[in-house]
């Protein structure tokens, strides 16, 4: 049946062009006493569109169409009747086209041009039916009980990143309904084995309903990791259990908050990776999905020629020099926050929701400065990945206070240690000095003090979801990406990885005990490092991706977490949860802002032979062994870290350290106090030889054996 377009009967007077989105009338409109809430009041800034009209189905009833009656700087609202909540709706300029009450297709005059609806940009789910998007009325109503956020504080924050199918889709003792949904993440197996391995905040991989692109469907792949957004507002209905998904939205949207609310209990945070510097509508030739056709100009970034600038590498570009835009986003992390009780950001991309009007980027920008003033949005933690493709995209230390950066000098300086300098050595080349790994592991203060941050705005990490897992960066010299259908050419090249003398996979015992070691020696540097750790999922049992360093078309056994048990991933999870503990011990009696600046830093460096480092060691590429005292406020010596980046086995001198004092320093111990020499306990090592000396007892002053390659750690 088609019905043609009809006016809107609604009460101008009482209809609001705010909040945007549907919301219930306010108080005086009639249908607003029913208590199904069948009237809306429905706005939308739509500056691209003369009339607007909402097209809208009741449960159980006919598709309808009514246009938005009033215009106000370019919002269009009004109040429609007869769209109560579970009723699926979206928007078309008006035009004297009909809709098909039985499918509600757009159906133009000649009858054959068949137009899908716009998408609300504010709208709570969305349903797909056969490709048929439709937008979903939804209520907030959910029994959160005495839920609260852990509310970790930063210098106790280990994150651990996360794709919410990936991290179960294998897991033996998920029950099979339950694998790789909201609902299996909550499951008592893997709060045990989170609760086990000792992360305090779960990172998820984008959640916002998104698509796959049209070259990854011609290629029968999806956009596994979820970067394609569509609405900021929806859960993705994918990720919940079969069940959910045929009850509808509202089970998906209760299942997403029961699994916070089991994640809360049990003490995570919940992060969410958001992207809103691109949405899935890609190109400007690609056809409108919402934004596009409501106000293509005022949404995206665009040179004033009508040609889109791109930052994003995506095919398009978010406007966020357009209020709108910065309200949009805004408006969507105060919902995640206030509905969904989620503890913080990671913003992919984030400086292209930094650029001013010149396509710079600026750390006042009114984004951030909107986020630091906002009561709500301030309180929770906020995560940049501090670049983009765009010129001088790469920021990284200058997001203002109250952010902390993703730390791409921290992961290159890491990686370059353990890994391209140990290949350039076993080449018979020379590798870097510990000059850089130093300033890695102390947090990498001088590039995060000119926006007055301290230490703690490093977020430390060696992987993440882009690129080469843990074990694949000791596996692997080059990608290996054929399975994403494009010859090998996406991905990152530069890798500096070391795959310790044969490419892959490999029965040599050797080179088996050479990677596990470097994997350990990797993991403690992340650990023991200052500012926040990021450990990505399946890092911590020796998760290989095959050598893809770009997995994110891969929705199968490639990327998701491998839950079998070996004695090689077993050993790594002992070695980490181990790590994670000693990390604790260490921190259990610093302020809770430590480390703060330079001056109160308590970092003390030693050589080989446990004196001061020297200019010339800091400088000298042969000179690879540095030795690192933990202070504390009290004054009292906390451990000891002592690394050998070198070839050769070594025999080093502990620093001298007075007991009485706690202070550390170069000269000799007298006979006469020598029995107030400090003790250091051998608590972690990294090298196999060395394990069997666990517990041992050495004094400051004193000899100790340190393997090529491999990380001593003793506790004061």
């Amino acid at each position: 049946m088609v019905i043609p377009t009809l006016e809107s009967a609604s009460t101008v007077d009482t209809s609001q062009p705010a909040p945007l989105g549907l919301s219930i009338p306010r108080p005086g409109y009639p249908a607003n006493e029913d208590p199904g809430n069948y009237s809306a009041n429905v706005a939308v800034y739509a500056p691209g569109v003369d009339r607007l009209e909402v097209v809208y189905c009741a449960p159980g009833g006919k598709w309808q169409a009514s246009v938005l009656p009033n215009i106000q700087a370019a919002v269009h609202y009004g109040i429609v009747d007869g769209i109560p909540v579970g009723s699926r709706y979206g928007f078309r300029a008006a035009t004297d086209a009909a809709v098909d009450s039985d499918t509600g297709v757009v159906i133009e005059l000649d009858g054959t041009d068949n137009q899908p609806l716009l998408l609300d940009p504010y709208g709570r789910a969305v349903e797909d039916s056969e490709g048929f998007l439709t937008n979903v009325r939804m209520h907030t109503h959910f029994d959160w009980g005495n839920d609260s956020s852990p509310r970790r504080d930063w210098r106790n924050t280990i994150i651990y990143e996360a794709h919410v199918k990936g991290q179960t889709m294998l897991h033996p003792d998920i029950p099979e309904d339950l694998r790789g949904t909201y609902a299996g993440l909550a499951h008592p197996a893997m709060l045990k084995y989170l609760t086990d391995l000792g992360i305090t905040t779960i990172q998820l991989l984008p959640v916002h309903f998104h698509q796959d692109e049209p070259h990854l469907q011609d290629l029968g792949l999806t956009n596994y990791w979820g970067y394609n957004t569509a609405a900021f507002f929806a859960p993705h209905p994918g990720y919940a259990t079969r069940a959910a998904q045929e009850a509808g939205p509202h089970a998906v949207q209760d299942e997403f908050k029961g699994m916070v609310k089991l994640l809360h209990a049990a003490g995570f945070e919940v992060v969410l990776d958001v992207v809103y510097n691109h949405t899935s509508e890609g190109g400007p030739d690609n056809p409108p999905l919402n934004f596009r056709g409501l106000g293509d100009s005022h949404y995206y970034r665009n040179d004033g020629n009508g040609r889109y600038v791109d930052t994003t590498g995506c095919g398009n570009t978010l406007n966020f020099g357009e209020p709108r835009v910065v309200q949009l986003v805004l408006d969507s992390l105060r919902y995640w926050v206030e509905e969904f009780h989620i503890d913080g950001f990671r913003f992919d991309l984030a400086v292209t929701l930094c650029r001013n009007a010149a396509n710079e980027f600026d750390p006042k920008h009114p984004f951030l400065v909107a986020v630091g003033a906002d009561p709500v949005l301030s309180s929770v933690k906020l995560i940049a990945e501090p670049w983009d493709v765009g010129y001088g995209g790469w920021q990284t230390g200058r997001f203002p206070a109250g952010w902390v950066d993703w730390n791409d000098h921290y992961r290159d300086a890491v990686r370059s240690f353990w890994l391209s300098d140990r290949a350039a050595m076993k080449a018979g080349g020379q590798g870097g000095s510990v000059a850089s790994l130093a300033d890695a592991i102390s947090g990498s203060a001088a590039l995060f003090a000119p926006s007055g941050r301290t230490r703690l705005a490093s977020v430390n990490f060696i992987t993440a979801h882009d690129g080469f897992s843990l074990r694949d960066l000791v596996s692997y010299d080059r990608k290996h990406n054929e399975a994403n259908g494009e010859q090998n050419r996406d991905g990152h090249g530069d890798n500096r990885s070391y795959n310790h003398g044969f490419e892959g996979r490999t029965e040599d015992e050797a080179i088996l005990a050479e990677r596990a070691k470097t994997s350990r020696n990797l993991m403690a540097t992340l650990l023991l490092s200052q500012g926040v750790p990021m450990i990505t999922a399946g890092d911590e049992r020796g998760r290989t991706q095959q050598g893809n360093n770009n997995a994110y078309c891969q929705d199968g056994p490639i990327a998701w977490l491998d839950w079998s048990s070996t004695t090689e991933n077993a050993a790594m999870l002992r070695s980490t949860k181990r790590m994670i503990r000693l990390r604790r011990e260490f921190l259990a009696g610093q302020p809770h802002d430590y480390p703060r600046r330079d001056e109160r830093s308590y970092l003390y460096w030693f050589d080989q032979h446990g004196e001061p480092m020297s200019m010339e060691h800091w400088q000298d590429p042969s000179h690879r062994v540095v030795q690192l005292l933990l202070g504390s406020e009290s004054g009292q010596i906390d451990g000891l870290v002592v690394v050998n980046g070198g070839l050769e086995d070594l025999q080093i001198t502990l620093p001298t350290v007075s007991r009485a004092s706690g202070e550390a320093n170069a000269e000799e111990s007298t006979e006469g106090n020598a029995n107030e020499k400090s003790s250091f306990e051998l608590r972690f090592t990294t090298s196999a030889v060395n394990e069997q000396r666990r517990g041992t007892q050495v004094l400051s002053g004193e000899t100790d054996f340190l393997q090529a390659n491999s990380i001593n750690i003793y506790r004061a």
